[in-house]
């Protein structure tokens, strides 16, 4: 196959779909790996990086020409920056990225008119086969680490105990809401940095991972049993349940430094976990780093993109950290990207589809269609027909002997 890298146009995204260091298993393998100029710059790679590497450097209009094109953000995910490169997909062409299908279906409704082949990296399945391909966990670690960082520089305070001759410095108080990959990366990061460390997760389970980093466990009088979807994320709850929680929570953030929040529910706007109020009971030159600001907030106060202040509480809403340290997240994705292209080749790609369950949860568009049942449904599309199976031909022989 030719396989392509584009640059990413979405303002802000500065990590690049395949560092030079990934090209060398494409080419080994026969395919053709292009690159389109200028495309690694931003996160610290030159074209004579990945001419080095043997990849062949093309124009935008070229790469979009290739079997599979590769990159960060596709379809809805890139915003109006995607308009101009939709007109470049045929059917032709399958397009490996991360699309936000679940919060974006209409764009990908829209991507697959174009008949294109469309994958979307945010669906691939938790299990254990998987998780070298899984992106939102490689990207949500580094996020966690790079949210205590940006916390504890706005903080007014220091994170760690200090005694000195001048006297002794308690130290500060971070409490991580939220207990998947970016709050355990958050909880390790804080506790390193010498904070005291609390932990709140609506799902119970969590309870010996936030233990094991040293972190204290906040449990609250709630009734959680159907707080975990099968895949292991985190589900909606009711507005009552939402309601006793903050209440309850109000109390551990009013005595807390530093509030780092990780809460988001896959395709639905990130629950509200900390209301005006409880911000306004925080003591004046406190944080809140909000990871979840760009689906809208776990914060009432959180402005996306934004740091302001509410009664003299810094609020953070940083929409994409992972781009902020682009060299390495970079190198992350490109693993993630890698594994997954050479699982989908394994499976029969690009001759025919699989069933294997990692090829058939992240195929969204396919011959003109949108194919994956829950992008679908949020579309407002009805499921597709099963394909005919084809009547059994009558035999002629008799019966065999024995």
């Amino acid at each position: 196959m030719n396989i392509a890298v584009v640059k990413e146009l979405f303002p802000g995204e500065n990590r690049v779909a395949l560092v030079p260091a990934a090209i060398a298993p494409l080419i080994k393998t026969g395919h053709t790996v292009r690159v389109e100029r200028g495309a690694g710059a931003a996160a610290g790679f030159t074209d004579d990086d990945y001419a080095a590497a043997g990849a062949v450097l093309v124009d935008r209009d070229e790469a979009f020409c290739s079997d599979c094109v590769l990159a960060v953000r596709i379809g809805g995910n890139c915003g109006e920056s995607w308009a101009a490169d939709r007109g470049k997909l045929s059917a032709g062409t399958t397009v490996i990225g991360m699309a936000d299908p679940l919060g974006s279906c209409q764009a990908c409704a829209a991507d697959a008119a174009t008949g294109a082949t469309i994958y979307a990296l945010e669906l691939v399945p938790r299990i254990t086969r998987a998780q070298s391909m899984d992106v939102l966990s490689s990207q949500a670690n580094i996020a966690g680490y790079r949210a205590v960082l940006l916390g504890a520089l706005t903080l007014k305070k220091i994170l760690p105990m200090m005694t000195t001759a001048a006297g002794t410095i308690r130290p500060a108080k971070a409490l991580i809401l939220g207990a998947g990959v970016a709050g355990l990366q958050a909880i390790a990061t804080a506790k390193r940095l010498g904070a005291q460390v609390l932990a709140y997760d609506v799902r119970p389970a969590v309870k010996e991972q936030v233990e094991s980093l040293g972190a204290k466990f906040v449990e609250l009088p709630l009734e959680t049993g159907t707080s975990e979807t099968k895949g292991g994320y985190a589900k909606a709850m009711s507005e009552d349940f939402y309601r006793q929680q903050q209440e309850l929570l109000g109390k551990v953030i009013a005595e807390c430094d530093l509030v780092v929040t990780t809460a988001l529910i896959p395709g639905k706007p990130a629950p509200i976990l900390i209301t005006r109020e409880m911000v306004a009971g925080m003591q004046p030159g406190s944080v809140v780093v909000d990871l979840a600001a760009e689906r809208g907030g776990n914060c009432e106060a959180t402005t996306p993109g934004e740091t302001c202040s509410v009664n003299g509480v810094s609020i953070l809403g940083p929409t994409n950290l992972p781009a902020e340290v682009a060299t390495h997240t970079s190198q992350l994705y490109a693993r993630n990207v890698i594994t997954f292209l050479q699982h989908l080749i394994s499976s029969g790609f690009p001759a025919e589809p699989s069933d294997d369950e990692i090829c058939r949860e992240t195929l969204v568009a396919k011959g003109g269609e949108l194919v994956h049942p829950r992008v679908r449904e949020l579309a407002g599309l009805p499921p597709l027909e099963p394909p005919a199976t084809a009547a059994a031909e009558p035999t002629t022989e008799g019966p065999a002997s024995s």
